[in-house]
């Protein structure tokens, strides 16, 4: 029967007598030493005076909803409105975390300066120096957000370019800022110039069906025969439908996002000045509205719009083709148009207005002839200002803006690195589950294990930079205690799929999964080490009771790190440059040389010692080890010689997680299956060995076996 030791009580032990007192220096450090939060307070406008630098400012104090302050020169003349995104927007970063920009905006519509002044962004501990963010918000000066272009040379969308490496924490500042602005605008500027104004502000669910009875969706029926009346025809089937037309001003939130869903709504949104309009035509039936003359000549010769002494031609410019309306609710539709009307053409969106559709033109007659649809916006999505003598504000502008979702977009703009991930995570589960018939072909394993640890460090290392981080540990524990939102986390959406993958592994096979297949940065230390194996260098050989208190350092370096993110996130993300993550994979070893040289010196290690950084310091495999222990199952095979006539799995594993007794340890093991390959390996493991020589012949005692030279 097999000895049984169990380590852990000896552990337990050797742990806490050296965590204790390190996590109570953390505890003084956090209440004496740390430094507090670099970021400025959300209310501090006045740095909004450095975005006049020719005149002599002064700001008053923010007022109204959303709050601004009102920026006047010395002679009282108003030059712009200071804000803060935070107080405006609600904005928040990739992380979840605050994050405030103090901005301000001319009458004009026209940025005058940008400032980040609070940020929590681990986006900057992976290399990106924090110039280059602060840069990138300072680049906003001159963005004309009135008609979302650059007043002066900035980005091709209308923005400065994005910080390379930070592409989804630079569309999270800009639509920060953007929409920021003109809420601002909205309620300052607007309000002063209409007496009836639309809502352009407050949001609902609602359905096509709901929008129809409340009337901001019209819909209009012409059968064939009214329509061969209007043209001095006959029809043979009179009822038929002709074309059933539906008209919506898409214009407010609580009608567009709901007809054509927020990501599109948004980006239509942002195409568009900040008083023009949307209109959605969509029809069904035997007849186009569209007809085909505009594409030759850019105009819709079938429909335009009147109201008052302004007619208003559609053109192919302003118009945008949908495929299909995305509302719950919504019928089958023959086609969709919506369509970009501006303000210069005299267009008002709170007025009656008729739309003329040309169904035909009889022979001799000159003019065409033309069915009228008439349409007027629902009170509901109109706003009236208070009498001059009520101070109330408009409850509609009282809430911050709502943040448009990016993820999205996001999804479908990496659609190929999705696909791709999504097959080599779907490969890893079917070695995993038939972890049995891969290891028991010695050969076929090594090859997939090693064409498996390339793929991880080329495309997630190099190319996806999906390289998982205990930056990521700590922003999902801050983001349980502040507010979880799931949005902030499909905003990268490898990372999302990787984590997902991992949590679901771990019930199964432990932590190993993601720190022996997954992780490209030990997918490095592995493959340089195979190349150092095969070349004949020599391995440095650490005794096991050495070791075994060495690997504790990566649990001390993970509660720290955890301890020190309580009291400050950023002081946090700096102790976390112990991981060389960042270096190596994601820039690249692109930075600046105490950070290459750090890392390079882990890789010569490596040479000598394999995974020297996953034993012994990734602050990662600690924090998945910790959850892991809940695994459900046991699925790696040990014979009974193991660890006591044999050790050769143990001097082999990859990470020396077995004990000299057998037992392997699950917080150690990264699951490559290489015991498992020996478990099956004939030529290799001494119960099969034994097994074999019991299953062969003996020879007799009356002399040599027969071919007695090859029995020798």
């Amino acid at each position: 029967m097999r000895k049984s030791l169990d380590p852990l009580p000896m552990k337990r032990r050797f742990f806490i007598a050296i965590a204790s007192p390190c996590l109570l220096l953390v505890a003084l450090a956090g209440l004496t030493f740390l430094s507090p939060r670099e970021a400025q307070a959300t209310s501090e406008l006045a740095v909004a005076a450095q975005f006049f630098p020719s005149e002599t400012v002064s700001i008053e104090a923010p007022q109204g909803n959303p709050p601004a302050a009102a920026v006047r020169a010395s002679d009282g003349r108003l030059l712009g409105y200071a804000f803060s995104t935070r107080e405006v927007s609600g904005s928040v970063g990739y992380s979840g975390r605050p994050l405030d920009i103090v901005a301000a905006v001319t009458p004009e519509g026209v940025v005058a300066g940008a400032r980040i002044v609070a940020h929590e962004e681990p986006i900057l501990v992976i290399g990106i120096p924090r110039e280059a963010l602060a840069a990138y918000v300072a680049n906003f000066r001159g963005y004309d957000v009135r008609a979302a272009t650059a007043v002066r040379g900035l980005g091709k969308d209308g923005g400065p370019q994005a910080v390379a490496g930070a592409t989804v924490t630079s569309t999270v500042i800009r639509d920060a800022i953007l929409r920021s602005a003109r809420a601002v605008l909205r309620t300052r500027i607007v309000q002063q110039a209409q007496a009836i104004r639309l809502d352009r502000e407050s949001r609902r669910s609602a359905s096509w069906p709901d929008l129809v009875e409340d009337g901001a969706l019209r819909r209009y029926r012409v059968t064939r025969g009214e329509a061969a009346r209007l043209v001095g025809a006959t029809d043979s089937e009179p009822d038929r439908t002709f074309i059933e037309l539906w008209i919506a001003l898409a214009t407010p939130p609580a009608i567009g996002e709901n007809l054509l869903g927020q990501r599109l709504y948004e980006s239509e949104l942002a195409k568009i000045g900040l008083e023009d309009d949307l209109l959605l035509i969509a029809a069904s039936g035997l007849y186009s509205f569209k007809g085909t003359e505009w594409r030759r000549s850019g105009v819709f010769d079938r429909v335009e719009i009147v109201q008052g002494p302004h007619t208003i031609q559609l053109t192919a410019d302003s118009h945008l083709n949908l495929e299909r309306i995305p509302a719950e609710g919504a019928p089958d539709l023959r086609e969709v148009g919506l369509f970009r009307i501006p303000r210069a053409s005299g267009f008002d969106a709170t007025a009656p207005f008729r739309l003329d559709l040309v169904i035909g033109r009889p022979q001799g007659v000159v003019a065409p002839i033309t069915v009228p649809f008439d349409y007027a916006i629902p009170d509901r999505y109109r706003l009236r200002p208070p009498a001059p003598a009520e101070k109330v504000a408009d409850p509609l502008l009282s809430e911050p803006a709502a943040k448009a979702p990016l993820w999205q977009d996001i999804w479908r703009a990496r659609a190929v690195e999705i696909g791709a991930l999504v097959l080599m995570l779907s490969g890893l589960g079917i070695i995993l589950i038939f972890q049995n018939a891969v290891a028991s072909h010695r050969r076929f394993y090594l090859a997939l294990r090693t064409g498996f640890l390339v793929t991880t460090f080329v495309f997630l290392g190099l190319i996806a930079n999906a390289q998982l981080s205990i930056v990521n540990v700590l922003t999902f524990v801050h983001a349980l205690l502040s507010g979880f939102r799931w949005e902030l986390f499909l905003l990268d959406p490898l990372v999302f799929m990787l984590w997902s993958f991992v949590a679901a592994s771990m019930l199964f096979w432990g932590r190993g999964v993601f720190c022996g297949w997954l992780c490209p940065f030990g997918a490095l230390q592995e493959l340089i080490n195979m190349v150092a194996q095969r070349l004949g260098v020599r391995q440095l050989d650490i005794s096991f009771g050495l070791h075994e208190r060495l690997w504790m350092i990566k649990y001390v370096v993970f509660l720290v790190i955890l301890a020190v993110s309580l009291n400050s996130i950023m002081t946090a993300f700096g102790l976390s440059e112990i991981e060389p993550f960042k270096t190596a994979i994601t820039m690249k070893l692109m930075r600046d040389w105490p950070f290459v040289s750090y890392a390079l010196t882990l890789l010569v290690v490596g040479i000598f010692v394999e995974r020297f950084f996953c034993r012994y310091l990734c602050p990662l495999g600690a924090a998945l080890a910790i959850p892991a222990r809940m695994r459900m199952f046991d699925w790696l095979k040990r014979y009974r010689e193991c660890g006591g006539e044999c050790h050769i799995c143990a001097r082999r594993c990859t990470v020396q997680a077995i004990h000299p007794l057998g037992q392997i340890n699950p917080n150690e093991c990264i699951y490559c299956l290489k015991c498992q390959a020996n478990y099956f390996d004939e030529t290799t493991c001494l119960h099969l060995k034994k097994r074999a020589e019991r299953r062969s012949p003996r020879p007799t005692a009356s002399g040599p076996a027969k071919g007695g030279a090859h029995a020798l």
